[in-house]
């Protein structure tokens, strides 16, 4: 097989990475919404009930996403697996990581749903009413019921992605919550069964989105294709991202912690402006995850070249999009704050936190961007090491410092957020850019090329030697 079928076979994208880019982000970007779009369900219907119903199913929903964000990031590291054994055209190695994230999921749902089972007797000492506290105890008992189920579908999700198929992914999300719309509204108001039919709802949705893609696989997970080395690998490439994901989360909580203790306006404008700029965020967010799966491919074709390419367009479509959505924030934020609020000091509350956002729109679409292509690269650790320094050293400070002690309020939360996120971009572009991350690249295919059945493609080969042997 000569060099030219090769590319061809693996990179079929490699002349023009932009039509590919905008074909694997758009139903990323429809996929990201499926969990909070099921808590929102729940949350929207629930709230009919009564506010301690309602205040329990918010802390029972941040209870269950805190117990899975680990395994979320984690689990990242198997669409860089599966793409750069895509790329080095080994289908094997792809079928074995399915296995082994398969395998991951499976296990360490089964003791996330232990865990949920014993926070959920916790959580009602921590709420501020006893009827809140029974309420969110008894969601997140039921909801860590669906947490096997959650991360079969994200292992799986994560798998296609990486062998660049977004749309199944896709069709699952949208079938789980039209059957949670369906099903919440039934167990809620029909058969009366209050916060726990809302968790059973989305329970059995998640058992949908993980049925479409088992389906898809034909069954075929790979549970008996994988060895010690694949498990292994998922652990390497996908532990940075779990803890960065634990670790930001624990950041941003307490962001949110230090601006529930000041006036209620404070908080309730930072709700708002979160609510908005996650029409912002989540495309741009898409737009890096499509560019993780194109770096992986190119490094596992040998094509390192490309990566620079990849975050490069990828940089584009985000910054274009992002660029848009500033000057939206920048010039229509009084609009934006009042068609959520009429009360005039919330209102100027907010509109001050979406001209911070408007600040940062671009910045935080070329962070997920370089964040993505250089997971994708394989360099896993930079990016989280740089995700947990910035968020903990800038946000929860600088609330503190100018929010309480400068008196700013929540406008200071939000500067030290814009700081996290400038700086975080800053430093990742300047890695990619200097191609720091080339050694991680080059290890990755050193251990493809170990375990090979058929030749990986080396630097340079394709160029020098006119072959591949």
């Amino acid at each position: 097989m000569n060099a030219r079928s090769i590319e061809q076979k693996n990179l079929g994208w490699a002349e023009r990475p932009f039509p590919e880019l905008v074909r694997l982000s758009w139903p990323i970007t429809v996929s990201t919404l499926s969990y909070s779009a099921m808590t929102l369900v729940d949350t929207l219907l629930v709230s009919r009930l009564g506010p301690a119903e309602l205040a329990g199913v918010g802390l029972g929903g941040t209870a269950a996403f805190v117990l899975l964000c680990f395994s979320f990031g984690l689990l990242r590291g198997a669409k860089t697996l599966v793409a750069q054994a895509v790329g080095a055209g080994q289908p094997g190695e792809v079928h074995a990581h399915r296995g082994a994230a398969v395998a991951a999921a499976l296990g360490i749902g089964g003791l996330t749903l232990f865990g949920g089972q014993i926070l959920a007797s916790v959580l009602p000492l921590l709420s501020a009413s006893p009827a809140a506290g029974r309420a969110a105890g008894e969601y997140l008992a039921v909801r860590s019921l669906g947490a096997p189920l959650a991360l079969l579908y994200v292992a799986l999700r994560e798998v296609r992605y990486g062998s660049g198929d977004a749309r199944r992914p896709m069709v699952a999300t949208v079938l789980a919550n039209a059957v949670n719309i369906v099903l919440a509204y039934v167990f809620v108001f029909v058969l009366g069964r209050g916060v726990a039919g809302a968790a059973l709802a989305t329970v059995i949705a998640h058992g949908v989105e993980a049925g479409v893609l088992v389906v898809a696989e034909r069954g075929a997970l790979g549970l008996l294709s994988f060895g010690r080395r694949h498990v292994a690998e998922l652990f390497r490439v996908g532990l940075p991202t779990g803890l960065q994901f634990t670790l930001e989360v624990g950041a941003f909580a307490m962001l949110a912690a230090l601006l529930a203790r000041m006036p209620e306006r404070e908080m309730a404008a930072h709700q708002i402006a979160l609510q908005v700029i996650h029409f912002s965020f989540l495309p741009a967010f898409a737009v890096g995850e499509a560019a993780s799966v194109l770096a992986g491919q190119a490094v596992g074709a040998a094509r390192d070249g490309l990566v620079r390419t990849v975050a490069r367009a990828a940089g584009l479509v985000a910054g274009a999009y992002t660029l848009a959505c500033t000057l939206v924030l920048a010039l229509a934020a009084p609009l934006i704050a009042a068609g959520f609020t009429g009360e005039p000091g919330l209102a100027a509350v907010a509109v001050r936190l979406l001209h911070v956002a408007a600040v940062f729109q671009v910045a935080d679409g070329l962070n997920v961007v370089a964040r993505g292509t250089l997971r994708g690269a394989g360099d896993v650790r930079m990016p989280a090491v740089v995700g947990v320094l910035t968020s903990w050293v800038f946000t929860p400070p600088l609330t503190w410092l100018l929010g309480y002690r400068m008196g700013l309020g929540a406008l200071g939360g939000w500067l030290g957020l814009c700081a996290e996120i400038l700086v975080g971009a800053v430093i990742l572009w300047w890695r990619l850019e200097r191609q720091g991350w080339l050694p991680a690249a080059a290890a990755s295919r050193q251990a493809l090329r170990a375990h090979a059945r058929e030749p990986v493609p080396v630097p340079g080969a394709l160029e020098v030697s006119g072959e591949v042997a």
